[in-house]
């Protein structure tokens, strides 16, 4: 049955419509906001997958290019391959807050598909992808506790702006999305301008106020078009087998929380699932998968209470401690910039590249083709973690963290016309136990300040967690991979001394109060705070010039008729010039000559050289030239380089020249002096002038 509910948002009307389209998914919605229209499907399997143990869970997120009436500009031209980064950005946040809400033991395979049908350039299909996900899933048969609702946050002139459009986000000092159920905010994800911490906090409440209508929304969707949902049956425990693996565990199980390195702890724990396995397995190991789950239940009970009521952590950490962080730069010889970053069991080796105008990533997206100068790529090799597998291009995982990273960084770049390189900066995850991107934002700001880029000010990056049992809640600092899985939020905050410039926010239970978001926010920045204060034992500011062997860049303003001369027919001269000094040159319409020579001792020669080529010749001036060409009537010399002009042979010398090759001869050096320069642009020389 067709249906269609509407609302007014923050001074925008949004439709979600279902009945048209796509009846045979398990739902189908339609959301509208402007000329941005996006279809979202979801489709769930009726029947559980007794072979996997985990949530069978994709998200899809498509941008159509007939959507803004392009074809796309690949050889095909059809979208193909695989997504664009910020698809796959995308997805990330559609999946995020969606997750946590399907019931414990649903192993249905279930997908959400979200297509851009069409986008006007002026509304973000992005968060109609995420309400609109949480529409088709609400009014589906599949179990979901939604519904949730997405939005972004712009932050202008002091106030907020709820979904802003993209020509308001140019001016805004923050760009953060945010999701939330009726009763809490489940993500948040964004960037900021050195905000403090009561403006993100405000900006992240004004979200959660501003989108309960599109809760209600749903919620008339739902009751008229929704199926009914299939019931999820809860697994039965064996309370005596649960109570049998408690018994038997309880003492190894605090030698699991007490053992501070990882791979250690690991082992532990190994051995004492073997041992309570031994025990209890009396069925030729068809109780085996039982008892480890019910033995890793047991240990994410004990690790979280005795967490909550001792005030110490997994390895003997305070709530609030920082591991151990040692830092260092140069590390490698050849790099323009290198750092190496170790806090505890988490390392990072990052590396900085300065390029030139050409180096620039070009990104073809709805709103057109852009060009990213700054860049930042996170790998995660299975090295780290102790794992062997195949080697793969990068997950969404690794373009989630190397995104968060890079937000975090762009706060502080120098601007372009102070600082006109491009830059890629590099981590590789050498070690992870915990908090892998925030270690490539603390070697990422110390690589680009070892490579000479004069940064803001420096940044760091933390993870908080959260363990909420009962009334007791513990925030916890820098928080460990077994942190993250066991807890209830993974909270990462990016900033400098001055305030924040990017964050995400997970949260995995129903909710947690403003009190409690503003606490985790003070105590991030006070480990922010520690962090910054021992990156700077590694490197405290951005050194004056570049490495000597980085290229260098220079700046040589033109007029913009002796732009033909530097490019040369068919660019003949800036090719050679190229060529002979190792360099990349452009060339703008205004006659701004963009020189970046990778060797640091030539640039100089280079820079002369081109204002040799691009001199105006002046009437009454001395040159040096070179005789290039020989006729009856005189000789052409060239003065600058490309640059001839005539010597008539009266003006050879004092006497009577009979014949031109008496006084030169081609390849000879001579100085003359400019008579006159004519309207066509032809210049007279006399050697003459310059005798007796």
């Amino acid at each position: 049955m067709f249906n269609k509910v509407e609302a007014d948002i923050d001074g925008k009307l949004i439709s979600i419509e279902t009945g048209k389209l796509a009846k045979q998914a398990s739902g189908s919605i339609v959301i509208s906001c402007g000329g941005t229209v996006v279809l979202v499907t979801v489709v769930g399997a009726k029947t559980s997958n007794p072979n996997v143990d985990f949530l069978p869970l994709t998200i899809e997120y498509q941008e159509k290019f007939s959507a803004v009436g392009r074809v796309p500009g690949n050889y095909f031209r059809r979208e193909i391959g695989r997504p664009s980064d910020q698809e796959v950005l995308t997805c990330r946040i559609i999946d995020r807050p969606l997750r946590p809400l399907f019931p414990e033991g649903y192993r249905s395979e279930t997908q959400v598909i979200a297509t851009v049908l069409s986008a006007d350039q002026v509304n973000s299909p992005d968060v109609l992808a995420l309400t609109g996900a949480s529409a088709a899933l609400s009014i589906s048969h599949i179990p979901f506790a939604g519904p949730v609702a997405g939005g972004r946050i712009a932050y202008i002139d002091g106030k907020y702006v709820l979904n802003p459009t993209f020509a308001e986000l140019e001016s805004s000092s923050m760009d953060l999305m945010v999701a939330c159920t009726r009763n809490a905010i489940v993500m948040v994800e964004g960037k900021a301008d050195e905000l403090s911490e009561d403006e993100i906090l405000g900006a992240i409440f004004f979200a959660f106020e501003n989108l309960q209508p599109l809760i209600n929304l749903q919620d008339e969707l739902q009751r008229a078009n929704g199926l009914e949902k299939i019931v999820v049956e809860s697994p039965v425990i064996d309370a005596e087998l649960k109570a049998k693996v408690v018994e038997i565990a309880a003492a190894g199980m605090q030698k699991v929380y007490t053992t501070v390195d990882k791979l250690e702890r690991g082992k532990v724990y190994d051995d004492l699932k073997k041992e309570v396995v031994a025990q209890l397995d009396t069925e030729e190991g068809l109780r085996a998968s039982e008892i480890s789950s019910l033995l890793s239940d047991f240990k994410k009970t004990y690790l979280r209470e005795k967490t909550v009521n001792t005030g110490v952590r997994i390895g003997g950490r305070a709530w609030d401690e920082i591991r151990d962080i040692s830092s260092e730069t140069e590390y490698l010889p050849k790099t323009h910039g290198s750092a190496l970053f170790t806090r505890g069991e988490t390392q990072a080796l990052v590396t900085a590249t300065l390029g030139s105008e050409r180096d620039k990533q070009r990104v073809e997206t709805l709103n057109g083709e852009t060009s990213r100068r700054f860049m930042l790529h996170y790998n995660f090799p299975p090295y780290c973690v102790g794992e062997a597998r195949f080697l793969r291009g990068p997950s969404r995982r690794d373009i989630g963290h190397g995104t968060l990273a890079t937000r975090g960084l762009e706060a502080v770049l120098p601007s372009e016309e102070d600082f006109p390189y491009a830059i890629r900066v590099v981590s590789e995850i050498l070690e992870s136990n915990g908090s892998s991107s925030m270690a490539s934002v603390c070697g990422g700001s110390m690589a680009m300040m070892d490579a000479g880029v004069p940064l803001k000010r420096p940044v760091s990056g933390i993870a908080m967690g959260l363990i909420k049992e009962g009334e007791g809640v513990a925030i916890l600092s820098d928080i460990l991979g077994d942190e993250d899985h066991l807890g209830d939020m993974d909270f990462k905050v990016v900033g400098t001394c001055d305030g924040i410039t990017a964050l995400q926010m997970d949260i995995k239970i129903d909710g947690v109060s403003r009190d409690i978001m503003s606490n985790a926010l003070d105590q991030a920045k006070r480990g922010r705070m520690h962090i910054l204060e021992e990156m700077s034992k590694g490197i405290a500011e951005a050194r004056a010039e570049v490495v000597e062997h980085a290229p260098k860049y220079f700046i040589h303003k033109i007029s913009q008729d002796k732009i033909r001369d530097i490019i040369g027919p068919g660019g003949k001269i800036i090719k050679e010039l190229s060529a002979q000094y190792d360099a990349k040159i452009e060339v703008d319409d205004s006659g701004l000559v963009k020189m970046f020579v990778a060797n640091g001792a030539l640039a100089e020669a280079l820079v002369e050289r081109v204002k040799s080529i691009t001199a105006e010749v002046e009437v009454g001036a001395v040159y040096t030239g070179k005789v290039k060409t020989i006729k009856d009537f005189g000789a052409f010399v060239e003065i600058l380089p490309g640059t001839d002009g005539l010597v008539h042979i009266s003006e050879l010398a004092l006497e009577r020249v009979k014949d031109v090759t008496d006084v030169v001869n081609e390849g000879d050096t001579i100085e003359v002096k400019v008579l006159d320069v004519d309207n066509r642009g032809r210049i007279r020389l006399s050697r003459k002038a310059l005798l007796g």
